[in-house]
């Protein structure tokens, strides 16, 4: 005995209830909500060009597609939604759906064997590869793929479909009879309550393959960008369990509750959805290999890592290191390195109670840089691009990336030397994060040469920062006020300071600010006339900053080199001179095109100022001639701030 619900809406693919698709090779099937549509097609294509405006076709035209992908709606609605496009035509299907409905089970069979005709003649009405083709040869197929039985019952369904749009319109005109104040009230009360009856009757049904791809897309979409837009989780939720229990193999459905489930912090059901996504996708993809860089093992492995992800979330510590390890397993036999290198920055997060914590650090520092996984502008930005739109400027979590924005386009106007837009920057930056505002407006003071206000505020900073135990500023902090002792030509003061800055830095293993104090120290040996000392220890300090390092202390790095040996250079012979700086040139350029990757012209004004001094040293006036053109043109973009040019760090 056929099922309730097959019985509803004939579906040649569901058996006892439950959808099994492409059994017949059909993607999709007769309701009467579709014949509705059909005949707003129909009488589309017979009304001539004269009688609907082109702003009206322009409308329909709009309506056409949401109609022809969303679930189904009542008859009613489809009146209203077709009236405020072209009220003509709308009075026109409801006849021809009348007459329908109310005629006999031949004239269904007629306007099915009609339909065909759209695509005949020289100039069809309808091309059979368009949307509108598409959906007419599907419907058309499929109802041809119904037996007598199926077709009773789906004419038996239009006369009802038809008969509640009737009770509808004839509620809502009784309505309009009553007084104007209790009309509106009760209005507003019926047509909620109605509204909600007949969406439990459009959705009580299974949704085509194409319909149900579209809403799980839809609410995905709105949940990725914009939360507040979506069902509400137990709107969503009871759709979902509509969905699944007609086809509870929809490993997209199964994913899609899991992230319902997640923001209400559910965490058994979570769990549950995302444990049967896995089992779905392994069903739906048996096909494929399990290492495979397509199909369900490339899945299986992310899947795991999100499962990891998302007991880490609920501080089920354990059970996130046992999922860890099953995407780690089938990370290597897929050979993913990428998969590997995200495994090992979630095995540091679980580890980081640890005391060999920061060795997986360390490595995920350095695998990252191998597989071009460094945080560049270019990069940065399309990361932050995606940040944008996962998390809307009103979202909870919307102040990290809109700070991490900010202090982006802050360093990208200091590499530039415009001060005055990083100035302007300090305000939002100071709205998200006081601390870290306060520090940029000290860096944009030490950069515009106001010494001692720059100052001031440094030590009110790192008086706080102690006090609240913030270290990582409190290094930059050091770092910073080092840098104002050694531009004020006291570089013998700013070695404490930097001393000081290297020990916090090895005391909490912070490797970044740890490179660039030694930076900092090896420049401050310079100045104090030891490029010896100073070349030794960057000899030293230089190879995790050029493995682990950013792009700009890469550069800075480099220059440094090449200014210890020239002032090294000094008291060699002259053969062994020309050696120095010819070597020195060679490291200058190796400099120069990792401040080109970070767009930084002011460095890169340096540099080549650099570069023909030493060039007009070694004769070769071509080469002078050349990195002096480009000084120029960089030195008038960009007017120097009365900082002398060579003692840039």
């Amino acid at each position: 005995m056929a099922s309730v619900h097959e019985s509803l809406y004939f579906n040649p693919m569901m058996t006892n209830g439950v959808v099994h698709a492409n059994v017949f090779g059909i993607k999709d099937w007769v309701t009467p909500y579709k014949i509705a549509v059909l005949v707003l097609l129909n009488e589309m294509g017979r009304t001539g060009e004269g009688a609907v405006s082109l702003m009206e076709r322009r409308r329909l035209n709009q309506l056409l597609l949401p109609l022809l992908q969303g679930p189904d709606i009542t008859l009613s609605k489809l009146y209203k939604l077709i009236e405020e496009s072209c009220p003509q035509l709308a009075n026109s299907v409801q006849i021809r759906i009348k007459l329908m409905a109310e005629g006999e089970l031949k004239d269904m069979e007629q306007f099915f064997d009609d339909l065909s005709d759209s695509f005949s003649g020289t100039e069809p009405e309808v091309h059979k590869t368009s949307v509108v083709g598409l959906f007419l040869r599907h419907m058309i197929l499929a109802y041809s793929k119904l037996s007598f039985s199926q077709v009773f019952k789906l004419y038996t369904a239009l006369q009802q479909y038809f008969q509640n749009g009737e009770k509808k319109s004839v509620e809502d005109a009784d309505m309009e009879l009553t007084s104007r104040e209790e009309g509106e009230r009760k209005m507003e009360k019926e047509e909620l309550d109605v509204s909600i009856r007949e969406e439990e009757v459009s959705c009580s049904g299974p949704l085509s393959q194409k319909q149900a791809e579209f809403f799980l897309s839809q609410q995905a979409s709105l949940l990725k960008n914009d939360e507040t837009k979506a069902l509400t989780p137990a709107s969503l939720q009871k759709e979902l369990n509509n969905l699944l229990k007609f086809n509870p193999d929809f490993a997209e459905a199964h994913y899609l509750s899991y992230l319902n489930n997640l923001r209400v912090q559910d965490v058994f059901s979570s769990t549950h959805s995302l444990l049967h996504y896995f089992d779905r996708l392994i069903l739906t993809g048996a096909e494929s290999k399990s290492n495979g860089e397509e199909g369900y093992g490339r899945s299986l492995r992310y899947a795991a890592l999100n499962l990891a992800a998302l007991h880490c979330r609920f501080g089920h510590y354990q059970q996130a290191e046992l999922a860890l390890q099953e995407a780690i397993r089938i990370a290597q036999e897929s050979n993913d390195h990428v998969c590997l290198q995200h495994c090992l920055s979630w095995l540091y997060v679980l580890g980081q109670k640890r005391s060999d914590s920061y060795v997986l650090l360390e490595h995920s520092v350095k695998k990252a840089v191998h597989f071009g996984l460094p945080g560049c502008f270019a990069a940065a930005s399309e990361v932050l691009k995606h940040l944008k739109e996962r998390f809307p400027p009103n979202s909870q979590h919307a102040q990290l990336w809109m700070l991490c924005d900010q202090k982006i386009q802050f360093d990208r106007a200091m590499n530039d030397g415009k001060y005055h837009l990083a100035d302007s920057l300090v305000t939002g930056i100071t709205a998200l994060n006081s601390i870290e505002g306060v520090y940029r407006k000290a860096i944009v003071l030490q950069a515009q040469n106001q010494m001692s206000e720059a100052h001031k505020l440094l030590q009110k900073l790192l008086i706080h920062c102690q006090k609240i135990r913030n270290t990582e500023m409190v290094i930059s902090v050091l770092l910073s006020v080092a840098e104002l002792y050694w531009r004020s030509s006291s570089p013998t003061i700013a070695l404490p300071v930097l001393l000081q800055a290297l020990a916090l830095s090895k005391e909490y293993r912070l490797q970044y600010l740890a490179s660039e104090t030694v930076l900092n120290l090896a420049f401050a040996q310079l100045i104090l006339g030891i490029p010896e000392q100073a070349l030794s220890l960057l000899h030293m300090a230089i190879e995790p900053i050029l493995a682990d390092g950013a792009v700009l202390d890469k550069g800075r790095a480099m220059f440094l080199v090449a200014k210890c040996q020239v002032a090294s250079a000094a008291a060699y012979d002259p053969p062994k001179k020309a050696e120095a700086l010819e070597a020195a040139i060679e490291n200058l350029n190796e400099a120069k095109n990792y401040f080109a990757k970070v767009d930084c012209k002011e460095q890169i004004r340096d540099v080549v100022y650099f570069q023909a001094r030493l060039y007009h040293t070694l004769g070769k006036t071509q080469e002078r001639n050349r990195c002096a053109m480009l000084f120029r043109q960089l030195h008038q973009e960009l007017p120097s701030h009365g900082v002398p040019l060579i003692n840039h760090l």
